[in-house]
């Protein structure tokens, strides 16, 4: 698939992303970008410039920790964490997604009156 044919994400479901993406550790940015295409199947593209204020974010609201650590080449890399808030969260956002899901699919399904 091209770039263009990508899926663009709702702002909404990127917080949604981030914290499933974290579920399964902890990760630096390029990391939770580079996850979230993968396992979409190349379908999602999240932005930099996009993850960074969404990161910042949820580090705010106390949904993600972050701590600086060292890489193999020795340069500092900030890694995101899910916290316990951030876990209850996920379950909380996971419902609203699947209830806007439920509405789109009963809205698409509507056939016109003959």
């Amino acid at each position: 698939m091209s770039h263009s044919e990508r899926a663009e994400i709702l702002q909404g479901t990127l917080d949604l992303l981030v914290l499933q993406t974290l579920l399964f550790g902890p990760m630096h940015g390029h990391g939770i970008v580079k996850a979230i295409q993968r396992s979409s199947e190349e379908l999602l593209k999240v932005e930099h410039g996009s993850l960074y204020p969404a990161l910042y974010r949820l580090e705010q609201k106390g949904w993600l920790a972050s701590r600086w650590e060292k890489t193999d080449k020795g340069r500092p890399m900030k890694v995101y964490r899910l916290t316990a808030a951030g876990r209850k969260q996920l379950v909380i956002e996971q419902s609203k997604w699947e209830q806007f899901q439920r509405a789109m699919g009963l809205v698409l399904r509507q056939r016109p009156q003959e």
